[in-house]
């Protein structure tokens, strides 16, 4: 379901990318198994990192894996900012849909970077790709948006869907009526293959407290 382009292949070295592809699973508002597991979870990381200050977070190695990547186009990775969030000012985990409200979960358990799509939307397959600086999109916010040089994204047959830097595109974003989703993570260098489907298995297993008849169609590490 998902490529590499020659330009990845050729360029770049010790990066993955992994996707998730489920189907029959109802785009709920929320759910209680899933709001309760939400709260294990802020409790769990408050817990886990409730010791550490902001810097001695950030040199943890799935945070500075990141932060390397990120630091390129002076940016700071926005997963390590929520959960910064999370656990120092009390925050809880923001849950605009059972669908995205899981990826969110998992991205915070174990640090990396996924996005949600509706796989109605998608011309297939789909093409991971460094970025030349053409590239344009328009953002979850629906504002334009070029890519930079260098950065990561995925693509379809009509265009970006996602890059690291920026995130998600508004076309095929998840719906309120989405049954069926593509999920994709990003691992820079210094995040392994197990990392990436770890992720995405702790993703799966958050979409089944709601929807145990999740069918999974896909699940690949490249």
């Amino acid at each position: 379901m998902i490529n590499l382009s020659s330009s990845w292949q050729e360029g770049l070295e010790g990066v993955t990318v992994g996707l998730l592809c489920v189907e029959n699973i109802p785009n709920l508002p929320d759910h209680p198994a899933l709001k309760s597991a939400r709260e294990n979870l802020e409790e769990e990381l408050r817990k886990r990192y409730g010791e550490y200050d902001r810097q001695s977070l950030r040199d943890l190695p799935v945070f500075s894996a990141y932060g390397s990547f990120y630091r390129q186009f002076r940016k700071t990775y926005h997963i390590q900012l929520q959960l910064e969030t999370i656990v120092f000012k009390g925050k809880s985990i923001h849950s605009p849909s059972a669908l995205v409200g899981a990826m969110f979960m998992a991205e915070l358990k174990t640090g990396l970077l996924t996005a949600a799509h509706d796989l109605a939307t998608l011309t297939l397959p789909l093409t991971a790709d460094i970025a030349l600086g053409n590239e344009s999109y328009l953002r979850l916010d629906g504002t334009n948006q070029v890519l930079k040089s260098g950065d990561l994204y995925i693509r379809d047959g009509l265009g970006v869907l996602s890059s690291v830097i920026y995130g998600p595109d508004q076309r095929t974003r998840i719906q309120p009526d989405t049954s069926r989703a593509v999920y994709t993570t990003y691992g820079p260098p210094g995040i392994s293959r197990e990392q990436v489907l770890e992720e995405l298995e702790i993703l799966e297993g958050y979409l089944r407290l709601f929807t145990p008849q999740l069918s999974r169609k896909v699940l690949e590490v490249i």
